[in-house]
Parts: structure tokens; C-alpha cells; sequence
């Protein structure tokens, strides 16, 4: 057997309009780049069942299960939709826990080369390293978009189509779906009716503590530490006592007969998008500023659930322009209205949060967003290979 050796001469290297076409030094990320990482992550089964459990499961089963109790037993356990289920759902469910899966897969999207031992492999490929870093953008939130969407989806379907029928409340025969407004309309329409029957407290300080009185045979209304007055109402005040009681109830017949309205349920979903898109942002800078994922998890976790309330909540005079810089206060002023206050309370509690204008949470969050993509962007550019 004999060997032959043969004389064509090595490849060169060309130069011209073939070398002109490789764009493989742009910073701008390819649709194959960008696949390549999704594909990338969607292969870690575990990552994304966490994920889904999260976004989607948990919502989902706690709705679940209020339906089948309401199923079952419908005089013990209230109806699975509603507006109050919606708010409480949606504040304290889909906000926080949306933040904290989004800010891990963005940790895990900035680190997952590093750990793996592959940043070198894809660095040798000629790819420019910050067309690499933004190719995870897109790549990630390809992933976190739809699953909050779903979550959110989900809550939306069951609170407004399995929202409370009944119009018995506390023994009124009331119509559901109104206003304030058409709340205390109805109200002054029936006015014995809502004098009676509905629930309400007056003291010494209201308008009508001066002159208690009911109408027929029902219960007077006294101030406390007085007798009860003995005279019926004439029509004038008993409309006025009606609507003043109507003001009084409407949060709780709000909370038992009414399903958010379609403009919150849109604002509502930006919004959540919203914090899951920074909290994917900042995931990733930082995963790949600190060059691992654990470390920069257990920060963001921090960050949501104890950085942000307490920045929200105390009111520090010589660090007032320090606490506007936090991201989570910029996101929870953008709020849409009629939701509850995050981390607790109510709507009044809104009151207990650190002011600032709407366009300085917007520059405080675009600032969050663009300076972590810098800092990843410019660690990765940077690192050895």
C-alpha cells in the first residue's frame, strides 16, 4: 500500500465581495443567533417547568379549586371570579412572583455559557461578543412574555365569566355591575329598602347624627350612647340617609359584584408585562456582570421583596431622591388605577408611598433597563475567553 502526497496548493484566504458579505463582526444579532439561544433554553425542561408552575400554575390551580368548592357547596364558599379575586390575584400573585421568574431566566440566560464552559466556544465562532449578549434579549423574552400572558389570561377568563350572579346582598335584592354613581342612584330609589336592610355605621360626627330616624318597622338608628329616635324619616332625608349609605357599602358591593372592566384588565397586563420585562433586563446584566446565576437570583429576590417595600414605605427626608431611584417604586407608581397598593393594603394605603412624578419613574426605568444592558454588554466584551 502506498501513500501519495498531494501537490494542490493550501486554501488562501479571499478577499473581495464573499469577505465583504460576513457579517459576523456587526453587533447586531441574527435571527439564527437569536433562535440558537432560544432553543438553548428551551431545552432545560426544568427552568421552564419552573416557570410555567410559577406564571401559570399557581394562578391557575387556586383558581381551580375555588370553583370546585363554589361547585360544591356554593352557600359556603363565594363564587371564583370577581373583582376581588382579580386584584388579589393579579397584586399578589402575578406582580411579585412575575418579577422574580422573569429576573431568573434572565440570570440564567446571562451565565448559562459561563457555567456550562461554552463562552469560549461561541466567542471563537467570529460572532461580535455584544451581538451575542443581545441576541438573549429577544430569546428570553420570547419566553417570559407568553407564560405571564398566560397567567394572566387565565385570571382574567375566571374572575370575569365566573364573576358573582346573585343579587341577594345582605338580604337586598341589589342589580350588580354599577357605578357609584348608579350604586347610589338605585340607593335613593329604594330607599327604605337600603335604610333597613343594608349595613352601615353612624356616628356622632355625621351629617345625620343630629336627627337619627328610620323609616316603618324596622330597627331605629341611634347615635351611640343615645336613644334611638322614635320619628320616621321624611322623603328628603331618608334619600339622603340611602345615598350616604350607599357610599358607605359600595367598596364591599364592589368587591362581591363586580369583575374588572376591560380597560383595567388591558392596562393591568402591560403593566405585569411590564415588570417582567424589567425584571428579565436587569436578571440578565447582572448574571452576567457577576459571571453566575445564584448569587445574582438571591439579589433580585431581595430586591422585590425587601429593597423595594421598605424604599416604598419609610420616608428617610435626606434619602427621599435615593429611594425615587428604586425600580420597583418607579413600577408601582405606574399602577393602573383601581388595583391595591403591592406588599399589602389598600388602596388608601397608596397614602404611605414615597411621591414622585410619572416622569421620573419612567426615566428611573429606562435608566434601570439601559444601564444593566451597558454593564452585561461591556462584562461580556470584556471577559476572557
Amino acid at each position: 500500500m502506498t501513500t501519495t502526497t498531494s501537490d494542490a496548493p493550501a486554501p488562501v484566504a479571499r478577499s473581495g465581495p464573499e469577505e465583504a458579505q460576513d457579517h459576523r463582526g456587526l453587533w447586531v444579532p441574527t435571527g439564527a443567533m437569536i433562535a440558537a439561544r432560544h432553543k438553548d433554553l428551551r431545552k432545560r425542561r426544568g427552568l421552564m417547568i419552573a416557570l410555567a408552575a410559577v406564571t401559570v400554575g399557581i394562578p391557575a390551580v387556586y383558581l381551580a379549586i375555588r370553583l370546585i368548592l363554589h361547585a360544591a357547596a356554593p352557600h359556603s364558599y363565594g363564587p371564583a371570579g370577581g373583582y376581588d379575586q382579580y386584584t388579589g390575584l393579579v397584586v399578589g400573585v402575578l406582580y411579585v412572583f412575575g418579577f422574580i421568574v422573569a429576573a431568573t431566566l434572565g440570570a440564567t440566560t446571562g451565565s448559562a455559557d459561563l457555567t456550562e464552559g461554552m463562552f469560549r466556544h461561541h466567542v471563537i465562532t467570529g460572532r461580535s461578543r455584544v451581538a451575542l449578549y443581545l441576541a438573549r434579549i429577544p430569546a428570553g423574552l420570547a419566553i417570559i412574555v407568553p407564560l405571564v400572558a398566560m397567567g394572566f389570561t387565565i385570571v382574567c377568563l375566571v374572575c370575569v365569566f365566573a364573576a358573582p350572579t346573585s343579587l341577594d346582598y345582605d338580604g337586598v335584592h341589589v342589580p350588580v355591575q354599577l357605578s357609584q354613581p348608579a350604586f347610589q342612584h338605585w340607593a335613593a330609589d329604594h330607599a327604605n329598602e337600603v335604610v333597613n336592610e343594608l349595613p352601615f355605621n353612624i356616628g356622632p360626627k355625621d351629617a345625620f347624627g343630629n336627627s337619627p330616624c328610620l323609616p316603618g318597622p324596622g330597627p331605629r338608628i341611634g347615635v351611640p350612647g343615645q336613644s334611638p329616635a322614635a320619628t320616621p324619616c321624611p322623603p328628603g332625608q331618608l334619600r339622603a340617609l340611602a345615598v350616604f349609605i350607599a357610599k358607605q357599602d359600595y367598596s364591599d358591593y364592589a368587591r362581591v359584584f363586580l369583575y374588572p372592566s376591560d380597560s383595567l384588565m388591558v392596562k393591568t397586563g402591560l403593566w405585569i408585562e411590564l415588570e417582567a420585562l424589567i425584571g428579565f433586563m436587569i436578571g440578565l446584566g447582572l448574571s452576567s456582570l457577576l459571571g453566575q446565576r445564584t448569587i445574582a437570583v438571591i439579589l433580585m429576590i431581595i430586591l422585590e421583596l425587601i429593597v423595594t417595600p421598605i424604599a416604598a414605605r419609610a420616608k428617610l427626608p435626606h434619602m427621599i431622591n435615593l429611594q425615587r431611584s428604586v425600580v420597583g417604586l418607579a413600577t408601582t407608581h405606574l399602577e393602573p388605577g383601581g388595583l391595591p397598593a403591592p406588599f399589602g393594603g389598600g388602596p388608601s394605603d397608596r397614602l404611605l408611598f414615597v411621591r414622585e412624578s410619572t416622569t421620573v419613574a419612567v426615566c428611573v426605568i429606562v435608566a434601570w433597563i439601559v444601564g444593566w444592558t451597558v454593564l452585561g454588554a461591556w462584562r461580556m466584551v470584556t471577559r476572557d475567553a
